[in-house]
């Protein structure tokens, strides 16, 4: 048992992140995303919560001495879609885990994937970790309405799309003085859409009579899509997520949406949107009963030159529950805190 929950340090090659992926809720810069270190030992404390979930796990070394690691994993609602519920783990469970160091602190590390002892069962730890979910779904929707997740090539594919939209002056002059890792939800606001449209999280349509609600498991984001023929209010009202309108073509939901306020992470984590911006969006169920497209452009005079255009599927999955979890701003800003020791160790 001892020379099973020895800590193993065993550095190799890691597959690097890709930078949208990265960038998802903060930089991983306080950590060698090119080096993997492996932990055995007993959770000792943890905490489901956005934007992440923390774990202490007890590690025995060789000479007899336990150290705590700190293992700082991704948002509950992210590893909620992919399978690591708020009930997958509890305190006294045997883990093995696997991640990339801190460059600063030899005893905190970034979380990756966890396997429970004795049965072998793995729980993902990060955005870019794999789904314990069936890759099929044998259930079909009839309409856009249900629960709908957006798998990480969506993610990346809407967050790229938007980034290389052409930008003004002043985007080029955003773009060169932005610090991705300073993005607006380290005070616990979402980035905007159309991103968070397919953040790899549970997302829910309800189709009503008069009006559409989406409601996407990211740090509270809820819009209300009106079908009653209204039109938009007086510029001078905006909202964090705009005001949105919306007409069926057939059984596809055309939305428009305008009146957003001024957002620092509004287009992408280094590109803010002004009260100019302006989204179209089109959901579409797929012709197998199983995909959502959504498709669509997005304006802003202020930082785009031209309209940015973007596409993506998201997938069924009925019952998959929503997480619940708020975000702790106290959780949310303990990245920056590692950012400053990692500079002040340069």
């Amino acid at each position: 048992m001892q020379k099973w929950i020895r800590l193993m340090c065993a550095t190799t090659a890691a597959v690097a992140i890709a930078s949208p992926v990265v960038l998802a809720h903060h930089s991983a810069a306080a950590y060698d995303t090119q080096k993997e270190v492996t932990v055995n030992g007993v959770v000792k404390s943890y905490r489901f919560a956005n934007p992440h979930v923390q774990l202490l796990v007890d590690v025995r070394k060789e000479d007899g001495s336990v150290v705590t690691m700190d293992v700082e994993a991704g948002a509950a609602s992210v590893l909620n879609g992919l399978g690591f519920t708020k009930d997958a783990l509890k305190v006294g469970d045997l883990v093995t885990i696997s991640g990339n160091p801190n460059r600063t602190n030899a005893t905190a590390m970034l979380g990756r994937d966890l396997y429970k002892k004795p049965d072998g069962t793995y729980l993902p730890l990060n955005i870019s970790s794999k789904s314990v979910y069936e890759a099929k779904v044998n259930a079909t929707a009839s309409s856009i309405a249900g629960t709908w997740f957006s798998p990480m090539r969506s993610f990346t594919g809407v967050m790229g799309a938007v980034n290389r939209a052409p930008v003004t002056d002043k985007g080029k002059a955003a773009k060169a003085t932005a610090d991705p890792r300073l993005s607006s939800q380290k005070d616990c606001i979402p980035i905007g859409e159309p991103t968070v449209v397919v953040y790899p999280v549970a997302t829910s349509i309800d189709v009503q009579k008069e009006k559409v609600i989406i409601k996407t498991d990211w740090m509270e984001t809820e819009r209300t899509v009106y079908l009653d023929g209204r039109k938009h209010p007086a510029p001078t009202q905006t909202f964090l997520h705009g005001h949105s309108v919306g007409r069926w073509d057939g059984k596809a939901l055309v939305v428009e949406t305008t009146n957003f306020k001024e957002h620092p992470s509004g287009l992408t984590t280094t590109l803010p949107s002004s009260i100019e911006k302006k989204l179209v969006e089109r959901f579409e169920l797929g012709d197998d009963g199983k995909t959502l497209k959504y498709s669509g452009t997005v304006e802003d005079p202020v930082y785009l030159a031209s309209p940015g255009q973007f596409s993506a599927q998201l997938e069924y999955r009925p019952g998959m529950p929503f997480s619940n979890q708020k975000c702790d701003v106290q959780i949310a800003r303990q990245f920056l805190k590692d950012i400053d020791a990692q500079s002040r160790a340069r």
